[in-house]
């Protein structure tokens, strides 16, 4: 996933900071963990999607669907 083109440019570090300082997460219904945090480099939301484990990226894009005041 990481040769897409869309996802090439997230760095390591960014999805680091989702999964240590999220502004939000969410428990899917098969167990897997979604984490959102805004990215001010790219002035867009970047979404990790841990397995169950808590531990292991599934996956990472930015979601254009996320809402800044998702409060």
């Amino acid at each position: 996933m990481r040769k897409r083109p869309d996802r090439c440019i997230i760095l390591d570090e960014w999805i680091t900071h989702v999964i240590l300082h999220p502004e939000k997460t969410e428990i899917q219904a098969d167990g897997r963990i979604r984490k959102w945090a805004y990215i001010p480099e790219e002035d867009k939301f970047l979404r990790v999607i841990l397995l169950e484990d808590g531990e292991t990226i599934h996956n990472a894009f930015f979601d254009r669907s996320f809402k800044e005041n998702w409060q």
